[in-house]
């Protein structure tokens, strides 16, 4: 089920970013990173300012999170396939762009707050990679953060605690000096993803220094 949604949500919001995004417009030689999309966008209005909670319990903003090249999936830790098999993949990129000297931070935003507590999320941060920053907040923190980067999430009522949560699977590359700039879908590998995201640093103020 949560595969079905993700990919019916994917169509969706594609469909919607034709009106909320910029496409590419514009001749290749005017778009300074032309050669690096993947998702075929000159930025528009996904991002922008959220305020949520690290696992030390502090209140925390995205001027303080994304200040450095990052890239920034919204998951849940109970998710059983899809947020695994993602955020391996977010962490194994990073590591591949660090051996090339460029330094990118994972960031992970729980689209499950009623589970993910602080502290649990700081016991998946640890445990996944030590660069990760891991994130959750009050349900309307949550949902405005997630609203900001155009992404869903359904929480399927079980009524219990075993519940799944239906989301989008989109990994977004935000940039210090340019904000959104491109995104990620789940059939990119690590290495596409590395290759690509050097690609951007390279054409941009932040492939200057980490």
């Amino acid at each position: 089920m949560t595969r079905l949604y993700a990919g019916l949500a994917t169509a969706a919001v594609v469909a919607l970013l034709g009106g909320s995004l910029v496409y590419v417009q514009m001749r290749q030689g005017d778009d300074a990173f032309a050669e690096c999309r993947q998702g075929q966008i000159a930025g528009g209005d996904i991002g922008g300012p959220f305020t949520l909670v690290n696992p030390a319990g502090q209140t925390v903003t995205e001027a303080e999170v994304l200040t450095k090249p990052s890239l920034v999936y919204f998951g849940y830790t109970f998710c059983p396939d899809v947020c695994p098999f993602d955020m391996s993949r977010n962490v194994e990129a990073v590591d591949i762009l660090a051996e090339k000297g460029l330094d990118v931070t994972p960031v992970f935003i729980s689209i499950d707050p009623e589970r993910d507590t602080p502290e649990a999320l700081g016991d998946y941060a640890a445990n996944l990679h030590p660069k990760l920053i891991a994130l959750t907040g009050s349900p309307e923190q949550v949902n405005a953060a997630a609203q900001a980067y155009k992404t869903f999430y359904k929480k399927q009522e079980t009524g219990d605690e075993f519940y799944l949560v239906d989301h989008m699977t989109f990994t977004y590359l935000m940039l210090p000096d340019e904000g959104f700039v491109d995104f990620f879908r789940r059939e990119i590998t690590s290495d596409q993803m590395a290759e690509s995201v050097a690609c951007f640093l390279k054409a941009s103020k932040a492939g200057t220094g980490s």
